[in-house]
C-alpha cells in the first residue's frame, strides 16, 4: 500500500486562566499614545502640553509586530480585539492593520474606539478592511461643555459627521460611550439619549474613574449608573436585556417602546473584575492585565531580540498565569489620600 501523507494540524495550546479563574479573552491594543483632544479625566492639558514627550514612531510597535504578538494571543483564547489609543486613527494606515488582525485565526471579532474627529474620512476604509464594529467618546451633546471636556476643542460637529458616516459606511451598531461627571455634564444625559434614541446607536454610560494618576478624581464627581438609570426610566421606562456574552462590561437596558437600548458601565459602584477576561498591550509592547496596572510587561524587547513564538507565548501565559488583579472591588482599601497609588495613565494602555 501506498504510503499516506501525514495529516498537518495547528498546534493546540492550553488556554491559560489566572489567580481568579478568569480566561484570557480580550485583547486591547493601545496603537498610538497621541492624541488630538486634551480631555482632562484622560490626557490633562497641564501635563500633556506641547512639550511633552510622546513615543517616537520607532518606539511603537510596528504592524507586523502588533499582528505578530495578537496571533500569539489569539492562540492562547483572545476572540475579541480592540484598537484603541490615544486615538488610534492617528496612525498611519491604521486600515491595513485592521486587514491583517480581522485574517488572524481564531479572532472573531476587530473593533475600534476613537473620538470620531477623524471617522468620516476613515469609516468605509476600515470597513473595507473588516473592521466590525467602533464605538465612539463622545461625553455631551453641549457644545460649551463638549469643548471643556475636550480640552478646548469644538469639533462636536465633527464628531457627529463622523458616526453619520460610520453608520452609512455599515459599521454597526455603534456605540457611544459617555463619561459622566457630577456637575459637569449630568444634567445634559437626557438630550444625548433623545438624539440617538431610535437611531440604532447605543449610547453607554461611564461612571468617572480613577485611570492613572493625573485626572484629579474624586469620588464626589462620581454619578452612580443607578442614579441615571433611574433619571432615564423616569423619561422613558426601560427594562433589563441579557448580556450579549459573559464578561460583557455594560449592563443593559432596552427602551420598552423599541427605540434601542442604553448601557452603563459601573466600575466604580459596581466593580465587574470577576468576570474580566481582558489584556491590554501599550502602543510600544507592554502587556498590562488591567486597566489600572501599576506595572506590565515588555513584550518588545524579546520580540525585537529575536524570541520565538513559543517563547513570546509563555512570556504571555505565565503572565496571565499569575493575574490576581481586582483593583475596583479593592478601591476603597487601595486608595489613601496621603499616598494614592501609582497607576499607568488611560491614554497611554487604552480605555
Amino acid at each position: 500500500m501506498p504510503e499516506r501523507t501525514p495529516i498537518l494540524t495547528l498546534p493546540v495550546h492550553s488556554r491559560p486562566r489566572d489567580t481568579l479563574n478568569r480566561p484570557l479573552h480580550d485583547l486591547r491594543i493601545s496603537v498610538m499614545d497621541r492624541c488630538n483632544f486634551r480631555c482632562p479625566y484622560c490626557m490633562p492639558r497641564e501635563t500633556f502640553h506641547e512639550h511633552y514627550r510622546f513615543l517616537k514612531s520607532t518606539e511603537r510597535l510596528s504592524f507586523e509586530e502588533i499582528t505578530r504578538l495578537t496571533r500569539l494571543f489569539a492562540q492562547l483564547g483572545v476572540k475579541k480585539v480592540r484598537l484603541t489609543g490615544g486615538e488610534p486613527l492617528l496612525r498611519a494606515n491604521i486600515s491595513e492593520l485592521v486587514g491583517e488582525l480581522t485574517a488572524i485565526e481564531g479572532v472573531q471579532d476587530v473593533a475600534l474606539t476613537t473620538n470620531g474627529v477623524l471617522l468620516a474620512q476613515h469609516a468605509a476604509e476600515l470597513k473595507a478592511n473588516g473592521l466590525h464594529r467602533i464605538t465612539v467618546s463622545l461625553d455631551t451633546l453641549d457644545a460649551e461643555i463638549f469643548k471643556q471636556m475636550s480640552g478646548g476643542f469644538a469639533e462636536r460637529d465633527r464628531v457627529l459627521e463622523g458616526i453619520r458616516a460610520a453608520q452609512d459606511a455599515g459599521l454597526t451598531p455603534i456605540k457611544i460611550n459617555s463619561v459622566v461627571e457630577r456637575g459637569l455634564n449630568d444634567h445634559t444625559v437626557l438630550d444625548l439619549i433623545e438624539y440617538f434614541r431610535g437611531s440604532g446607536v447605543i449610547v453607554r454610560f461611564i461612571e468617572y474613574m480613577d485611570v492613572g494618576t493625573r485626572n484629579h478624581w474624586s469620588r464626589e464627581r462620581v454619578v452612580a449608573s443607578r442614579e441615571l438609570l433611574d433619571l432615564i426610566g423616569a423619561r422613558w421606562p426601560l427594562h433589563a436585556v441579557e448580556e450579549n456574552y459573559h464578561g460583557e462590561v455594560a449592563e443593559r437596558y432596552a427602551f420598552d417602546d423599541g427605540a434601542g437600548e442604553v448601557g452603563f458601565i459601573s466600575s466604580v459602584t459596581n466593580p465587574f473584575c470577576g468576570s474580566c477576561t481582558r489584556a491590554r498591550l501599550s502602543s510600544e509592547g507592554v502587556f498590562y492585565t488591567c486597566l489600572f496596572a501599576r506595572s506590565g510587561l515588555d513584550l518588545r524587547a524579546p520580540l525585537r531580540d529575536g524570541a520565538s513564538d513559543d517563547e513570546l507565548r509563555t512570556l504571555i501565559s505565565d503572565t496571565w498565569t499569575r493575574r490576581g488583579d481586582r483593583y475596583s472591588e479593592l478601591r476603597s482599601s487601595l486608595q489613601t489620600a496621603e499616598q494614592p497609588l501609582r497607576k499607568i495613565e488611560m491614554y497611554y494602555i487604552g480605555g
